[in-house]
């Protein structure tokens, strides 16, 4: 059965994917055509063919050096270090102040308002403050993806442990058990299909956090540089950025990826009631 879902998800991926390249060429070409110049001018540089960026992949990043692709793939396992570190840190982070908000009204009261309020200053702001404080390296990034990985964690992971069917409380209240029985056998496998809902959004946007944290940091090992690096010759090779984008999409859909699996291990043996 799994097998089965896994085979039509993937069919489904690649039917979407495919419609996504005949939207992107068939813009192009009526663009072209009819001289369209909202919201942008169709031409050669703001929409290169999709055969020329994946092409621009195979040729030589500079003169006499290795292909594109071989660089941004290594560029890519570097970013994919700090993001799945920062993705670690907030994950635990988020799941820990969930659960710790979930057993204190009061401190739901007076924390929540300020873990909301985080969520509104911008990631650009943050991310130059956090590389003064920690100093330019993997643990700053890392800080900085976890700054966008923890906040739909903790609440999930409260409206989580507050889903747990209350017949199933009032059970294990009859047999005298204590909180930490009813945390780890009744609300946190409550949980879960919450908990992976809000991990498939954090696990790209601890990603997205890395790239952009790479940036104040002046790393230049990762796709963060790659992306400002290509951004300088985006007027005489756009198909490079347009490549290098593919590549940065492509780390956040492997990361997604890797927690739908988890997700298929994991959520389907746990209990949606305990009663």
């Amino acid at each position: 059965m799994l097998a089965r879902r896994g085979v039509r998800g993937f069919l489904a991926f690649v039917a979407v994917l495919i419609g996504l390249v005949a939207l992107w060429e068939g813009y192009r070409a009526i663009g072209q055509a009819t001289g369209l110049t909202w919201p942008f001018p169709v031409n050669e540089r703001s929409m290169p063919h999709i055969h020329e960026i994946l092409g621009q992949l195979f040729e030589p990043s500079r003169r006499n050096g290795p292909p594109l692709v071989t660089v941004l793939l290594q560029a890519a396992l570097f970013t994919a270090r700090e993001a799945a570190l920062g993705f670690v840190l907030g994950a635990s982070t988020g799941f820990v102040l969930g659960i710790a908000l979930a057993h204190s009204r009061l401190l739901e009261r007076g924390l929540l308002p300020y873990i909301v309020a985080s969520q509104t200053i911008p990631i650009l702001a943050i991310a130059p403050m956090v590389v003064v404080w920690l100093g330019a390296g993997l643990f700053s990034v890392a800080i900085i993806a976890a700054y966008l990985t923890f906040f739909p964690v903790t609440i999930n992971t409260l409206r989580g442990l507050r889903s747990a069917d209350p017949r199933a409380h009032e059970l294990m209240d009859s047999y005298a058990a204590n909180r930490r029985s009813v945390l780890w056998k009744l609300r946190i496998p409550a949980s879960m299909p919450y908990l992976f809902t809000a991990l498939k959004i954090s696990a790209p946007a601890s990603v997205v956090g890395a790239i952009i944290g790479e940036l104040p940091s002046s790393i230049q090992g990762g796709l963060g540089g790659a992306i400002l690096n290509y951004n300088q010759y985006y007027i005489t090779s756009p198909a490079s950025l347009w490549a290098t984008n593919l590549v940065a999409a492509s780390l956040g859909i492997t990361f997604f990826g890797v927690v739908v699996v988890a997700e298929r291990l994991v959520v389907h043996r746990a209990p949606e009631h305990v009663a």
